[in-house]
């Protein structure tokens, strides 16, 4: 599958570059779409975040460096794994082994190792997938929005969840100003440069936006619009990795370079029969 060799070829890349700087940009154009898809495309295959993943490479090659008998600083092996304070290197270090840099070099202490990632997907085809492509002019949004740094780890996946239950209070506001589709509650992240994103909680409107709520333009796109069913949030990450694990390989789309957006209708979230949509931006190969 073009595909999946493209998403290897990006790990390629990454291999090459963990000495020194990985750039993301270009990992993710070798993948064929922005940083952003990039980036959560890699979590929800590998079940693990693309800064981990790095992370826990480099502190794997270290802890070799470390071991050979060739006298090498630790400073020296820092800089080289891209760690400019020996203090960060080993924090990291220590977060990956659970010892420090220095008793790395002792005989017989224990450190953990973890293998590149190689991509392979296999369509099982067990259990169906529902979908239906959608095509839509531009449309605005209005909500609550929050900022989010793709480059501090995990600042989102904890974030994004803590910021949902907060904004119980403006969920009413939302749906007074809700007027047309998708109709729901929308969670969307607007990042395409991929470095940082505004990750809103919205409703699609034409109304207004009121004092102190943010107002975004979707443009005009083709979707991939998925149901979901499920309690959440396991029902949708789920769903997610299905998306881009088995829909999206063989379907004939690639990633747009628009917002995802998760649509969330009014019921209870914890139920085995709750609904909501996922709508994927998506272009023709």
């Amino acid at each position: 599958m073009e595909w999946i060799k493209r998403l290897n070829a990006s790990i390629d890349y990454i291999e090459r570059h963990l000495e020194g700087r990985v750039d993301y940009q270009r990992a993710a154009q070798i993948a064929c779409c922005s940083v952003f898809h990039y980036q959560r495309m890699f979590s929800y295959i590998a079940d693990i975040p693309l800064g981990e993943y790095i992370r826990r490479r480099r502190m794997t090659l270290a802890a070799f460096a470390l071991q050979q008998e060739r006298g090498e600083k630790v400073i020296d092996i820092a800089l080289r794994y891209g760690y400019d304070s020996p203090t960060a290197f080993a924090r990291a270090f220590k977060a990956v082994h659970g010892v420090s840099p220095s008793r790395a070099r002792e005989k017989g202490v224990r450190l953990s190792a973890y293998p590149r990632i190689a991509f392979h997907v296999t369509i099982k085809g067990e259990v169906q997938m529902e979908y239906r492509i959608v095509e839509k002019e531009a449309f605005r949004i209005v909500g609550v929005k929050r900022h989010y740094d793709l480059a501090v780890a995990q600042e989102a996946d904890i974030g994004i969840p803590a910021f949902w239950s907060e904004a119980g209070g403006v969920i009413p506001k939302l749906c007074e100003l809700m007027d047309r589709s998708p109709e729901g509650i929308l969670g969307v992240c607007t990042c395409m440069d991929g470095s940082d994103f505004d990750y809103y909680i919205a409703a699609a409107t034409t109304k207004e936006a009121p004092e102190g709520m943010a107002q975004y333009e979707i443009p005009a796109c083709t979707w991939a619009v998925f149901p979901c069913l499920g309690p959440m949030p396991g029902a949708i990450q789920r769903l997610q990795k299905r998306i881009v694990s088995e829909w999206l390989p063989t379907s004939g789309y690639t990633y747009a370079d628009a917002p995802d957006i998760e649509c969330y209708t009014d019921g209870d979230m914890s139920a085995p029969d709750y609904r909501c949509e996922v709508w994927l931006p998506v272009v023709k190969k």
